[in-house]
């Protein structure tokens, strides 16, 4: 009995451990299955376009034996909207056909996980880059600035936009040429301070790229106008006679830029004269005039916009042409001194609207010939130039009358030209040069002959160098007889006879010359 009760205590004490190992291998066992549960891969194509069917793949490369896993495609960091899923039993790869929207552009991963166990965690595949392509339609222009006319200084902005597409780059042209990337930002087209030369058609090219093989545009144009400010008009009057009493000033006032309509107006220092709406640069108004008489002062004013630009003061005067009239002539010379051109200058003492004309042998010379032509500088002077030559051989004159009446005309002296006598020299000429050189040579051979004279009375005729022995005494210079006999050697054999002579008297002379015999007669002693 007690062995049997021992036993029966054994056995009973072994099933609660046995129990635990069971306990311990079935969690192994589940350990083991979510192991085996991989991480998936994802592929597929990388740009798909807007409205087509693209598919993608999931494949799960350790597949657990007999588990069901579902495989589900998302957006990364959007796991509530789910884009597509699959069951796989035999560890077959997923497939996820799609029809593309513009939002599945993103980043995708694929989520595995095992069907009918949730306490195995899912497995995240890699991050896949879908683009996702909308071809591009409907471009058109928006105005930012508001009109499409407007005038020059003002800025011009617009903004290229579309009904439809993504990925989209922008071009502008402007009357078919590029517009420079400086006025380009993106779909806008910026362009500060414009001119006329900014207006034409603009177009705005709208442009996307599928699988950069695929290219889709579309266009829009717009004419925008850039008008001209009217610019500083010039005054000017010409005179019209009436009759044999009676003048007009034609007054005229133009600008060189400026799109019309264009409202000119004249005044002067006090009120609005005239006033009228034109097409056109310039305007023309009748003002009456008398001559020789001063009517003030006249102002042009001209206006297209905001702003109005004035002309200077004009003096409302005509004097009529008066003498004398003047002629004088200047001309250039060629090789060998030779005269090649000749200018007349003719100009009447007053006049405000001078017409000059040129007259050869009589015959009047029209603005050019085949050897001249006429300067005109109104109302200063007329200036005729010549090509000195056999054909321009004659007598010119100049005659001056006003531009408006030519009733009366005044001439100038005349002046004859001939090409051997420009280039002969003048006799008076030649007597007055040799003249000159004459008198200058003379004038030199006298100062030189005084000065001889001069230099003799003053120093009773010394040689030179006792002249210069006497300015070194008088400058305090030592005496000759302190300097060695190597000295003396300097005095030369004219001034030792001269010493000589003078220290001698008559009653040595005798003396003197017997000595000189005797050394004369002494033979010379050899060497």
């Amino acid at each position: 009995m007690y062995s049997c009760t021992k036993g029966i205590s054994f056995s009973s004490r072994m099933f609660p451990s046995l129990f635990v190992v069971i306990l311990g291998l079935c969690y192994c066992s589940e350990e083991n299955s979510e192991s085996s549960l991989g991480i998936p891969r994802l592929y597929g194509p990388s740009e798909a376009l807007v409205k087509t069917i693209a598919e993608f793949n999931c494949e799960l490369l350790t597949y657990p034996d007999g588990e069901p896993v579902l495989l589900q495609l998302f957006k990364v960091g959007n796991r509530d909207n789910l884009l597509a899923e699959y069951t796989s039993l035999d560890g077959e790869i997923a497939a996820f056909p799609m029809i593309i929207k513009l939002h599945h552009e993103g980043n995708l991963e694929c989520v595995a996980q095992l069907q009918n166990n949730s306490n195995v965690e899912p497995t995240v595949s890699n991050i896949h880059h879908l683009r996702v392509v909308e071809p591009v339609r409907g471009a058109w222009i928006e105005v930012l600035s508001g009109r499409v006319e407007f005038f020059e200084g003002e800025t011009l902005e617009l903004r290229c936009k579309v009904s439809a597409g993504n990925h989209v780059s922008y071009k502008w042209l402007l009357n078919d040429q590029l517009v420079t990337h400086s006025h380009v930002h993106g779909e806008f087209l910026v362009i500060n301070r414009t001119t006329s030369k900014d207006s034409g058609s603009y177009m705005c090219v709208a442009t996307n790229i599928f699988n950069k093989t695929k290219v889709f545009n579309s266009s829009s144009t717009e004419i925008i106008t850039v008008k001209d400010m009217v610019s500083r008009p010039d005054i000017s009057f010409t005179v019209s006679k009436e009759d044999s009493l009676n003048y007009s000033a034609m007054v005229t006032c133009q600008s060189t830029k400026g799109t019309p309509p264009i409202t000119f107006s004249i005044c002067n220092m006090t009120e609005l004269v005239a006033s009228t709406i034109t097409q056109e640069r310039n305007a023309k108004f009748k003002v009456p005039l008398v001559l020789g008489e001063h009517l003030g002062w006249l102002q042009c004013q001209a206006r297209n916009a905001d702003q109005t630009a004035y002309s200077a003061w004009i003096r409302l005067e005509v004097v009529p042409v008066s003498g004398p009239v003047m002629i004088h002539y200047d001309y250039d010379f060629g090789e060998n001194y030779a005269v090649t051109i000749v200018r007349f200058y003719c100009k009447a003492a007053e006049g405000s609207l001078p017409r000059y004309q040129w007259f050869l042998n009589k015959t009047l010379l029209h603005d050019r010939g085949s050897f001249y032509y006429v300067d005109h500088q109104p109302p200063e002077q007329s200036i005729l130039v010549l090509s000195v030559s056999r054909s321009s051989a004659g007598t010119y004159h100049c005659e001056v009358s006003d531009s408006f009446d030519n009733t009366t005309a005044i001439n100038s002296k005349r002046w004859y030209l001939d090409k051997e006598e420009l280039n002969r020299l003048p006799v008076l000429v030649v007597v007055v040069v040799f003249g000159c050189f004459t008198a200058l040579l003379l004038v030199v051979t006298i100062c030189c002959w005084v000065g001889v004279v001069f230099r003799r009375r003053r120093y009773g005729g010394k040689s030179l160098v006792a002249l210069e022995m006497d300015r070194m005494v008088d400058a305090g210079e030592p005496d000759l007889k302190d300097f060695t006999d190597d000295a003396d050697v300097v005095k030369t054999a004219s001034d030792v006879e001269f010493d000589q002579a003078s220290e001698a008297s008559v009653d040595e002379w005798p003396q003197i010359e017997e000595e000189k015999t005797t050394i004369e007669d002494e033979p010379a002693e050899e060497p």
